[in-house]
């Protein structure tokens, strides 16, 4: 029998030395950031019960959760060995009751909701305002493609126990700083309040009940276009007479202060609507007090985000010229923990997406260029006297902060210099019988071709400097 050649299921990849390397230039990078910002490290589980999850990002999160089937094998009809049998009574029950049955876990779909279910868990040992960072995979079950992965990196910071907006506008200063230390300039943070969607569904006479279904339409505006935006509410059962009152507040003119000023008209009858825009005009106090002149921010008033857990400010952040999507996101939440039977702590959050950051820096050529070094110098191993003398050699280099190997056996010189081709190790180091006598080790920059007579000492010196 022909065995199948292995791989790995669709929007998941294996990641080698030369590209995890470069992710933990990004990871270190926003490690970094957080930490500063007094930020402090959280994991939760990989898999979460799937009463936690549903029913946190909307119908459409719903439908990309991965579940994980319950211990043992089920039939449907009859029994044998060890599988479990589903009775007639339970088919009876419907499809929630087998689901229970057969899977009542799942992957975690983002970071947020676990986040909450353990606030909830330890409300009574944490100290509010409580600063998380968490760095962890999470996975959809949706479409791969370009930019957009089943298995991925999130990189969250939240603060919860406070409503006030210094928060969000310190989200906005991290997301500057991370993004400055990856050397990507062009880019926009996007940021509207739900308050004011609310408002524009009031001054356009939402029907009841549909106010989630414009949040959706309307997040789409810039991929698919107004008539589309419009088509696709025409859809959902909203009036002619709604849709025309709207279609002049998707077409924004003007820099972040006049938008807010027409927001401001438009909404002139909605207490929610002016509310949302009284408190993005905070945020936006707060990050020039902060002195942050070039600060990215555009105000946004469609954007909506589609987690239906957002109740005020919304982020989302996009590199300009590039092909890949959003690369960061988040918002506040008044009540998240509610759902898990803690009421009234408000937190605010935001996510770095790591795969799609990677992608942009391999767009645009912005990894430095020494990242694909995992090894600064290896000795060539002639023999077992060459092999003792580099021993100590070796731990010194090693003591210093280089990192240094030793190749494990003392193969002909050519497959040995291949090896430190392949790994792109810039120094090789030759010690044989006329150096171990002298002292003078011979460093070769395997860049340059040069050969140079050194001390261990001035070994150190310079593959520190």
């Amino acid at each position: 029998m022909k065995q199948k050649k292995p791989s790995v299921p669709k929007g998941t990849r294996d990641f080698g030395p030369v590209q995890m390397v470069k992710r933990n230039y990004i990871f270190d990078t926003i490690k970094t950031t957080f930490q500063k910002f007094g930020f402090m490290p959280l994991e939760t589980p990989s898999m979460e019960n799937l009463s936690t999850l549903t029913g946190k990002y909307g119908d459409e999160g719903d439908q990309l959760l991965f579940k994980i089937l319950n211990s043992g094998d089920y039939l449907t009809h009859g029994e044998r060995n060890n599988k479990q049998r589903v009775s007639q009574e339970d088919l009876d029950q419907g499809e929630k009751h087998l689901l229970k049955l057969i899977s009542d876990k799942g992957l975690r779909y983002d970071l947020t909701v676990p986040f909450a279910r353990h606030v909830v868990m330890n409300h009574s040992e944490i100290a509010f305002p409580f600063k998380r960072f968490q760095i962890q995979p999470v996975w959809r079950a949706d479409k791969p493609q370009k930019g957009r992965y089943r298995e991925f990196y999130q990189c969250d910071a939240d603060v919860v126990g406070t409503d006030s907006l210094l928060c969000e506008s310190e989200i906005v200063l991290m997301i500057n700083e991370v993004l400055g230390n990856l050397n990507i300039s062009d880019f926009a943070i996007k940021i509207n309040n739900r308050k004011i969607l609310s408002g524009i569904g009031e001054v356009i006479n939402t029907p009841e009940g549909k106010e989630t279904d414009l949040f959706v339409a309307v997040d789409k505006l810039d991929k698919i276009g107004v008539d589309k935006v419009l088509g696709e509410l025409r859809g959902k059962e909203f009036p002619e007479d709604s849709l025309e009152k709207l279609r002049p507040l998707l077409s924004p003119e003007g820099g972040n202060a006049e938008r807010m000023e027409t927001m401001k008209t438009l909404l002139a009858d909605s207490e929610i609507g002016l509310k949302g825009i009284e408190e993005l005009e905070e945020v936006f106090d707060y990050v020039a007090n902060f002195g942050l002149e070039d600060h990215h921010l555009d105000f946004d008033f469609t954007l909506a985000r589609g987690l239906s857990y957002y109740t005020g400010a919304i982020f989302e952040v996009k590199v300009n010229n590039v092909s890949i999507g959003s690369i960061s996101g988040g918002g506040r939440y008044d009540n998240l923990t509610g759902v898990f039977g803690l009421e009234g702590v408000s937190g605010v959050g935001f996510s770095f997406g790591v795969d799609r950051i990677y992608d942009v820096l391999e767009e645009l050529n912005l990894f430095p260029e020494n990242q694909n070094i995992t090894t600064e110098v290896m000795f060539v191993n002639f023999d077992k006297e060459s092999e003792k003398y580099c021993l100590s050699v070796l731990s010194k280099l090693r003591n210093a902060g280089i990192k240094s190997e030793l190749y494990p056996t003392s193969a002909k010189m050519k497959k040995q210099m291949t090896y430190a081709n392949k790994k792109n190790i810039p120094f090789v180091i030759m010690v044989g019988s006329n150096e171990i006598e002298s002292g003078q080790l011979t460093l070769k920059d395997m860049n340059l071709g040069e050969q140079h007579s050194l001390t261990v000492e001035q070994i150190i010196e310079k593959l520190s400097n």
